[in-house]
């Protein structure tokens, strides 16, 4: 279990490093690995109640985090705005994955990631697919300077049309607003009465 575990999170980090363009490529090896482990234990018997438990848990939080996975590689097929699709220019990205041999010019790399400015996005009473790409891209770009996780971009656009629909009523617009706070980055919302679209 504890085996399975450590691969599980492996593979979590490499297709998180992909997704934010550190790495060149999906870990597929990585992938079947974890696939070929799941299904050796799926078909033994375990007799350990407890160890039995936990297959169960690692097995559901695989399952879910690979319909993830394949939703935002359709996503990027399909052309739709992507977290960390571009790679790398320089090999300093790649060689901060856990056992990447260093590459010579390393040293040179910054050792702080610049922090984000803090950037407003607004929504009338129509939250266009538009408007929602640009909220989507620069909080994901806020993100990935300061080397974050990926965010998915049907969860953003959920959070939008939920919080415009519930100002709408009232006649405000909606305010996003991102910004950097105690080394992370927040995505808040508040309303604003009377205006047009606007942000940046």
């Amino acid at each position: 279990m504890a085996q399975l575990d450590g691969e599980i999170r492996r593979l979590e980090a490499e297709f998180n490093m992909f997704f934010a363009g550190r790495l060149p490529r999906p870990p597929w090896e990585t992938r079947t690995r974890v696939a070929a482990l799941i299904k050796k234990h799926d078909n033994s018997f375990i007799r350990n109640t407890a160890d039995r438990f936990r297959f169960e848990s690692l097995q559901s939080r695989y399952q879910k985090f690979i319909e993830l996975c394949d939703r935002q590689l359709t996503n990027r097929e399909l052309g739709r705005p992507m977290f960390g699709a571009k790679r790398p220019e320089t090999p300093a990205a790649v060689a901060k994955a856990p056992g990447a041999p260093q590459a010579p010019d390393a040293a040179k790399a910054p050792q702080a990631p610049k922090a984000p400015g803090e950037t407003v996005v607004s929504f009338g009473r129509d939250a266009t697919e538009d408007r929602v790409k640009q909220l989507y891209e620069q909080l994901a770009e806020a993100k990935k300077q300061v080397g974050e996780a990926p965010v998915a971009y049907d969860r953003v656009a959920a959070l939008v049309k939920a919080q415009v629909s519930k100002f709408s009523d009232e006649g405000a617009n909606v305010a996003f607003k991102i910004a950097l706070k105690d080394g992370k980055v927040s995505l808040t919302v508040k309303a604003e009465k009377g205006g047009g679209e606007g942000g940046s």
